[in-house]
């Protein structure tokens, strides 16, 4: 409560070109977080920051520090060397749990959807649009057509495209089911494809299906164009392969100038260029959300400027979003950044866990601050119940029971993925890979940490 009253940050919607923070709209967190936001809210802040992988990673190198030092000064009280021995024995085991319950809450904040805060766009002739967006029919993506839609919806968007790798005859079947057919609130489709070939391009607006794969940039770029399309340059930041100068030449409408696939800020020198660049060619900076079904919670929105969308058909809708970006008019399209921290590079990476927690407490409002204190009363009351309670729990106990949550966690989200496999045996290839990868862990994970609830819950042997 000190820290989000003296220190207050300010949770708000940035325009990525500005810098400024943009009216009209606001970010409200959901009922879940804040009911569970001890929990909820502390890893979906972990997984919005910057460089969320490699600071997660970090968190783990704290928490083995502690352990070893907590470990080391133990040890040495230990009177005899029987004792000393035991105590490495439990520490040994406590290691592998310590481990295991990091990579399941790894696992957890990348591969499960967290209740993100909501969007709520204020304006009346501004519309949210995905640009960049993957489903399981991509190589890489862990998502249906019909979980990216639902994934949509809950961030408040208003249309988005599919843009699979390499591919789009799957996503036209799916558009062309859901054309005209959109409940209240739920986003447009539109189908699209990501052109993986000297660099990413998202062709926005394709219409019927052709084959890109294997074929040169000016080809399939020409059968884009003959299709309607606009097209956009995906995180060119990202190996730079060919020069900014090759892509206007080969006629493309902008760059993207933000993607939160990754790590959620590039060398910001690299973003100037492109920034630069596109200014002094008259080519327009669109933002690339790029969800595959796994990663960072939404933090980006395409903001464009549409009046009277709701009252427009469907292709009106698809037409007025393909012409802002041919026409490449930055004034009816702002990139939208969610900013709940200051900015900050990788060197002192190694201290981000601690600037992260920090951090977080620095963004709560009122009821997530009550929140805190209604769990932490709650914990207090049930010690003082346990304390009375003639049936002690300690604490190696109650780390093995949660060893044996975390690797059923593991293998239950391994078999899912297995399940999936069959549906798009052709297109992506996470769902084996990551399968096989969260049983492996988890049964072993499993055998262990069950056997170790076992001694010391039900036969009461903590030295085991």
């Amino acid at each position: 409560a000190f820290i989000a009253t003296v220190f207050h940050y300010p949770v708000h919607i940035q325009n990525a070109l500005t810098r400024q923070p943009e009216a009209g709209f606001i970010l409200e967190p959901s009922f879940w977080r804040i009911a569970f936001e001890p929990f909820l809210g502390l890893l979906l802040y972990f997984n919005r920051a910057f460089y969320a992988i490699g600071e997660f990673t970090m968190v783990l190198v704290w928490s083995l520090a502690i352990f070893f030092i907590y470990s080391l000064i133990f040890y040495f009280r230990k009177d005899s060397t029987v004792l000393k021995n035991r105590f490495l024995l439990n520490q040994l085991f406590n290691l592998v749990l310590l481990v295991g319950i990091w990579f399941s809450l790894f696992v957890l904040i990348i591969f499960i959807d967290l209740p993100n805060d909501r969007m709520v766009n204020k304006t009346s002739d501004w519309v949210l649009v995905t640009t960049h967006s993957h489903t399981e029919f991509s190589h890489d993506g862990l998502i249906s057509e019909e979980g990216l839609l639902k994934w949509h919806q809950r961030n408040g968007f208003d249309a988005f495209f599919i843009t699979d790798h390499s591919n789009h005859g799957a996503t036209l079947k799916f558009v062309n089911a859901c054309k005209g057919k959109e409940q209240e609130g739920e986003p447009v489709v539109f189908c699209g494809e990501e052109f993986s070939g000297s660099n990413h391009m998202s062709l926005l607006g394709l219409k019927s299906d052709f084959i890109t794969r294997g074929q040169p940039d000016s080809a399939v770029i020409a059968l884009a164009r003959a299709d309607g399309a606009a097209i956009l340059v995906n995180h060119w930041f990202d190996g730079e392969r060919k020069t900014l100068e090759h892509y206007q030449n080969l006629g493309v409408d902008g760059f993207e100038i933000e993607n939160t696939a990754t790590d959620k800020r590039y060398n910001r020198e690299v973003y100037q260029r492109i920034r630069t660049f596109c200014e002094s060619n008259h080519l327009i900076m669109n933002g690339g959300l790029d969800f595959h079904g796994y990663g960072s919670a939404c933090t980006l929105w395409n903001a464009f400027n549409i009046p009277e969308w709701k009252s427009l058909s469907y292709d009106e809708k698809l037409d007025a979003i393909t012409r802002i970006i041919k026409a490449r008019d930055q004034s009816k399209l702002k990139v939208l950044l969610l900013n709940d921290r200051s900015y900050y590079d990788k060197k002192a990476l190694f201290f981000s866990p601690l600037k992260t927690l920090f951090n977080y407490f620095r963004t709560l409002g009122f009821f997530q601050v009550l929140s805190w204190v209604c769990w932490i009363f709650l914990f207090a009351f049930l010690k003082s119940l346990s304390a009375k309670s003639t049936k002690k729990y300690s604490c190696q106990q109650v780390a093995a029971s949660f060893g044996v949550l975390a690797s059923l966690f593991l293998i239950s989200l391994g078999l899912v993925y297995f399940g999936r496999i069959q549906h798009v045996a052709e297109f992506t290839k996470m769902y084996p890979e990551y399968g096989r990868l969260l049983l492996l862990a988890g049964f072993p994970f499993l055998v262990f940490s069950g056997t170790l609830a076992y001694f010391k819950i039900f036969k009461r042997y903590d030295n085991f």
